[in-house]
């Protein structure tokens, strides 16, 4: 498999939802609720926020022939805020170079230690990348509630 990765522009919001989306309804469907994933994949509506996501983050993507199959971000330079990968490409190793550029960007910057926010999907991943969970997080969202892991490495 022929991965490439660049950091991501605006130009490439659309085909990132769709990912985003396509992703939460495949994956995460053993973990959480059709309730609970229609209120999550609700936050597409915010364009604006998404928009920021973009330009004031290390946004990177993952492309296979020209197409997006995974993208991910690092927030203030440690914190990990999105990690998804395109269902027809899961246990390939996209998250696990994704995750590594964002380690070493991390450290350019000067950091040792990342911090997530991560599904209970996600929380496998991440712990094998040696991260424990601080605590529980129960998120409301639109009255449903959402719960994540705060993790730090």
């Amino acid at each position: 498999m022929d991965l490439t990765f660049r950091q991501a522009k605006v130009t490439d919001l659309e085909e990132i939802q769709e990912l985003f989306v396509e992703t939460i309804k495949n994956t995460c469907k053993n973990d959480y609720t059709v309730e609970q994933i229609d209120v999550w994949i609700s936050s597409i509506e915010n364009k604006e926020r998404w928009m920021s996501f973009l330009t004031d983050q290390y946004f990177i993507i993952a492309e296979n022939e020209n197409k997006i199959v995974g993208f991910s971000s690092l927030e203030k330079g440690n914190h990990v805020d999105f990690m998804y990968v395109h269902k027809d490409f899961l246990r390939k190793g996209v998250a696990n170079m994704l995750f590594k550029k964002l380690k070493d960007k991390s450290i350019k910057l000067g950091f040792d230690k990342l911090t997530a926010d991560v599904s209970k999907t996600a929380r496998p991943f991440f712990e094998n990348k040696g991260f424990k969970v601080i605590r529980e997080n129960k998120n409301m969202i639109k009255d449903v509630e959402i719960i994540n892991f705060h993790m730090r490495q």
